[in-house]
C-alpha cells in the first residue's frame, strides 16, 4: 500500500465520509496506447472507494 494521508476534513470520501486515505501514483493508458495519463490515486481506508486526480499526460509508456 501507499503512503497514508490524513486530509483533516478538507477531503472526505463521498461514500462513507472518512478523511484517511492511502495515496498511490499511477498511469492510465489511452485506448490505442499513444498517450498515458498520470494520476494520483486516493483509496479510502474505511470503505475502499477510489478517487482519481489528474496529473497530466505523458507520452512515455514503457509497459
Amino acid at each position: 500500500m501507499g503512503r497514508v494521508v490524513e486530509t483533516g476534513g478538507k477531503l472526505k470520501c463521498p461514500i462513507c465520509g472518512n478523511t484517511v486515505f492511502d495515496l498511490e501514483e499511477g498511469k492510465i493508458d489511452s485506448k490505442w496506447g499513444f498517450t498515458a495519463h498520470k494520476v494520483k490515486i486516493l483509496v479510502c481506508r474505511k470503505c475502499g472507494y477510489v478517487l482519481l486526480f489528474y496529473e497530466g499526460r505523458t507520452i512515455w509508456d514503457f509497459d
